[in-house]
């Protein structure tokens, strides 16, 4: 499992070095505003936290995989050069239904609702996945091995399966010829991820768009896309990114009073869900956003905390076994509240103040564990509850930040 990690981590520089590429190519045609700041920022925090919280579950699915083709594999599958083959068209199968039941579905949709949010469109969306999207995904993985496809034959196709899907997230391919009556190629998915009314719920394939042609599911790109939700979400908030459907939904069924009825929200169509909910709970759970300028000193404070969560994470992924599990806490803590930070910067809310200070106390405490310093423990703890507590401090923070101060 150790060189699986490896080969993981290195994923990561790898897709920083295909989006500045996509950058660079964009700015030389002139197409620079198909990269927004706040919008890339956002994907990017979403990326990092999925594949951070899957570091702890991906071993898990995998011993599942063996689990089930040791004891209830329907047969035993040779590795062969037509099984890959095969073994590549139920996978894209299993997606399309995955994928396609995932937007028509109101809890699997709560899962899957995060990579439609971008109203842009480029490498960064692909990062926009989920931990319990994933976990979903995972479950649906699992037929292959009881089919009688070995895990190690179905871990290597799915490597395939998701370097190809992230190539198809960018606006600046076009219409691939022939290719297009057999792959799903970027034009293809730029219609899955647009709210026009002729593009919705179209194209659920990942690698072969015969499945969406076979079951009616097939929309080639005509008009240009408009990218997002229907309703757009109106938070750059890292929380509400993840969960405000299912606190949509758990509103839903609450105004439903019975069960039955909120059973058939739970499980019923996204589209069926009162569209004024989201609008209702954003007016009563988030906090009101304050105008400022955006500096160029408040981007490089914000870029330097998403390149620390970057390269923590790749970091974390390489020696992931190395790491005992309290070091391991302290770095998910540590990369989850910087994550938190980065969304709720882009808010500009007041309470990333205590962000900091939580992010300054457990940093403290992993430094005294790392050194074996009762002593420093105390020392570090006292001075920043000191600094928590002086004023002058919060406002100098905000002056940072913000070049301007928060008025109570």
């Amino acid at each position: 499992m150790d060189h699986k990690l490896n080969f993981v981590a290195f994923i990561i520089p790898a897709f920083f070095l295909f989006l500045g590429l996509e950058y660079a190519i964009a700015r030389k045609r002139g197409k620079s505003k198909l990269f927004t700041y706040e919008n890339s920022i956002a994907n990017i925090s979403v990326g990092i936290a999925e594949r951070l919280l899957n570091l702890l579950i991906t071993g898990s699915f995998y011993g599942l995989f063996y689990y089930i083709y040791e004891h209830y594999a329907l047969f035993i599958i040779p590795n062969r050069w037509p099984v890959w083959i095969a073994l590549l068209l139920a996978t894209d199968f299993i997606w399309y239904w995955y994928h396609r039941l995932g937007h028509e579905i109101n809890v699997m949709w709560g899962a899957h609702i995060v990579h439609h949010h971008s109203e842009e469109f480029n490498y960064t969306v692909s990062a926009r996945i989920t931990t319990l999207q994933a976990i979903i995904r995972n479950l649906f993985w699992c037929i292959l091995p009881f089919l009688g496809f070995h895990p190690a034959m179905v871990i290597a196709i799915l490597v395939v399966h998701g370097t190809y899907s992230f190539f198809t997230h960018t606006q600046l391919i076009g219409k691939l010829g022939w290719l297009e009556y057999i792959l799903i190629t970027p034009s293809h998915h730029r219609v899955h991820h647009a709210s026009n009314e002729k593009y919705l719920n179209k194209n659920y394939g990942d690698i072969f768009i015969f499945w969406d042609k076979l079951f009616g599911t097939f929309q080639k790109e005509e008009d240009e896309p408009v990218y997002g939700l229907t309703h757009p979400l109106k938070s750059h908030s890292f929380l509400w990114q993840h969960f405000h459907y299912y606190f949509e939904l758990a509103e839903a069924c609450r105004r439903s009073g019975s069960l039955l009825k909120s059973l058939k929200i739970i499980f019923g169509r996204p589209e069926d869900l009162d569209q004024t909910i989201r609008e209702d709970l954003e007016r009563s759970l988030l906090p009101a956003r304050r105008n400022f300028r955006s500096t160029f000193r408040f981007k490089v404070y914000l870029n330097l905390q998403l390149l620390a969560c970057a390269l923590g994470l790749f970091s974390f992924t390489l020696y992931f076994f190395e790491l005992n599990a309290i070091e391991s806490a302290f770095i998910i803590a540590l990369i989850l509240i910087t994550l938190i930070n980065c969304g709720a910067l882009l808010e500009q809310q007041e309470w990333i103040y205590f962000l900091e200070i939580a992010r300054l106390l457990i940093a403290c405490a992993y430094i005294s564990y790392l050194g074996e310093s009762f002593g420093f423990f105390c020392v570090s703890i006292i001075g920043v509850l000191i600094i928590a507590t002086i004023n002058a401090f919060e406002k100098m923070y905000f002056r940072f930040v913000y070049d301007t101060e928060y008025d109570e």
